[in-house]
C-alpha cells in the first residue's frame, strides 16, 4: 500500500529521510482493527520523528502520522484517537506511563490504511468532513485539554496564548473565542498578529509586550523565550498552562513570584479519548472549524513536509487519501 514513512532520521536534515512509496498492509493485533484512511494532517510531531525523537533506528521503517479520518471496517465513518494507553490501563490515558501515540511504535496515519485500538476510534459526524476531522486528535485536542481541561476556562475569562502562529495556538483561539472567553494572543509577526485577529482573538501585541491588564490564564507552548512574560501576565492566583517547550526547558523559575502570587503551573499533554469526542460536538455545536492551509494527495506529501519545516503556512496541512476531497 502506499505510505509516506521515515527511512532514516536526520537531526539537521530531517527530510532527507522522509519517503513516500510501498508498505506492507497492516496486522492488526486482536482487539484492534483496520481504518481505511481518507485523511490524514501533518503535525511537527511528524518532523521530530524525521529528526529522530521518540524513535530509534531499530523501529525504521515507520509510517509516520497521527492524526486521521476515515472507514472502519464497517464502513462507518471514524476519528482515530492517537494516544495508546495499555490493555490494561484505566483512567486517564494521558496519564500512562508507558502511553504511545500512532508511529512511534506502531505504523501512523499516513497510508492507505492504519491499524488502531478499536476502543479509539470515535464517529466523525457528517457535519464535519474527512478533512477537517482529520485535524481535530493532536493539535487541536492539545488545545482543548489546555483550555477547559488543564486551565479551567469558562465564558468571561481572559487568556493569553503566547505565540500565535502554532498550530496548537491558533487552535486555542479558535476555541476559546467560541467558548466566550477573551483571547489574547501575542507574535513577532505583525502579519501572524493579524492572523490572529482573523480567528477571534480579541486583541494581538508583539511578543513580551506590557499588556494592558493581567489574564485568568496563559496558554505556553514556546518555554524560555517566553516563560518570564507568562508567569508575569498572570493575576494573582491565576494558571500557567504549559504543554511544550520550542525555545528551551531552562528559564528562570520566577518562584518569589509563584508564591506570592499563588499561581499554579500545570502541564498539559495531548487529550483522552473523551475530550476528543467533546471536542467534536463542541466543533459542530459551535460551528467551528479547523483552518486548513493546504490539501495535498498522500503521494505529494512532501510538499505539506517542506511547508511545515519553512513555517510557511497559516493552519493544518491535510492529505488526502483514495477519494477525492471533501472540504
Amino acid at each position: 500500500m502506499l505510505a509516506v514513512y521515515a527511512a532514516e532520521m536526520n537531526r539537521e536534515d530531517p527530510l532527507k529521510g522522509l519517503k513516500v512509496g510501498d508498505q506492507p498492509e497492516p496486522d492488526p493485533p486482536d482487539g484492534w482493527t483496520t481504518v481505511e484512511v481518507r485523511a490524514a494532517s501533518l503535525n511537527h510531531h511528524d518532523l521530530w520523528s524525521l529528526r529522530g525523537v521518540g524513535l530509534g533506528a531499530d523501529q525504521l521503517p515507520m509510517i509516520l502520522g497521527c492524526d486521521a479520518a476515515g472507514l472502519d471496517a464497517d464502513g462507518n465513518e471514524v476519528v482515530v484517537h492517537a494516544v495508546i494507553s495499555r490493555d490494561s490501563w484505566r483512567g486517564d490515558e494521558t496519564l500512562d506511563p508507558r502511553r504511545l501515540l500512532l508511529s512511534e511504535r506502531h505504523p501512523g496515519t499516513f497510508a492507505e490504511r492504519v491499524a488502531a485500538p478499536r476502543r479509539n476510534l470515535i464517529p466523525k459526524p457528517a457535519e464535519l468532513s474527512f478533512e477537517e476531522a482529520a485535524c481535530l486528535p493532536t493539535a487541536w485536542l492539545t488545545a482543548y485539554r489546555m483550555l477547559f481541561t488543564r486551565g479551567g476556562v469558562v465564558p468571561g475569562m481572559s487568556v493569553l496564548v503566547q505565540g500565535a502562529a502554532g498550530g496548537v495556538a491558533t487552535a486555542a483561539v479558535v476555541l476559546g473565542s467560541a467558548a466566550g472567553a477573551r483571547v489574547w494572543v501575542t507574535s513577532r509577526s505583525e502579519e501572524k498578529r493579524e492572523h490572529a485577529l482573523s480567528l477571534g482573538a480579541e486583541q494581538a501585541f508583539e511578543s513580551g509586550a506590557r499588556l494592558p491588564e493581567r489574564v485568568d490564564v496563559v496558554l505556553e507552548t514556546v518555554g524560555e523565550a517566553t516563560w518570564k512574560h507568562s508567569i508575569r501576565s498572570l493575576k494573582p492566583g491565576g494558571t500557567l498552562v504549559v504543554s511544550g517547550a520550542t525555545s528551551g526547558d531552562a528559564p528562570p523559575a520566577e518562584l518569589t513570584r509563584v508564591f506570592f502570587l499563588q499561581l499554579s503551573v500545570v502541564g498539559s499533554t495531548m487529550g483522552t479519548l473523551d475530550e476528543l469526542e467533546r471536542l467534536v460536538r463542541f466543533c459542530v455545536e459551535k460551528n467551528v472549524r479547523p483552518q486548513i492551509d493546504k490539501t495535498v494527495a498522500l503521494g505529494d506529501a512532501r510538499e505539506g513536509f517542506e511547508a511545515m519545516l519553512t513555517g510557511n503556512l497559516a493552519g493544518k496541512i491535510v492529505f488526502t487519501v483514495g477519494a477525492e476531497p471533501t472540504g
